[in-house]
């Protein structure tokens, strides 16, 4: 898929497949939100708002409030591909967010995970 396929997907869509991502493997929509605000500095009130938007999963990460500067501390493979390899500075944000997401799931650590 080409990233501007990614970039024009409806947050209001992508939201609901990274908590039940980690709701199956017995992790709560809360510990996703905890992510998400780390990583973006979306309030939790920003978060209970954005799926009820056409906010695209582009302009979710271009408006962040505060990209997390730790964020650069992720490293690993999501989809076969090193999110520190990813020189579109746009996807690596977007694969970050799965990456955290799926160390979530992995049953990792919140202090881990949020790279603390």
């Amino acid at each position: 898929m080409d990233n501007e396929k990614v970039y024009a997907m409806s947050f209001a869509k992508i939201y609901p497949l990274l908590v039940n991502k980690a709701v199956r493997k017995g992790r709560t929509k809360a510990e996703v939100d905890e992510i998400i605000r780390w990583l973006t500095g979306y309030s939790q009130a920003d978060l209970e708002n954005l799926p009820e938007t056409s906010c695209t999963y582009g302009d979710f990460f271009r408006n962040a409030p505060h990209l997390n500067e730790n964020r650069k501390l992720i490293k690993g493979v999501v989809c076969g591909v090193r999110v520190e390899d990813i020189e579109e500075p746009l996807m690596q944000d977007i694969r970050y967010l799965d990456k955290l997401v799926d160390e979530l799931a992995k049953g990792k650590q919140m202090d881990k995970i949020l790279r603390k």
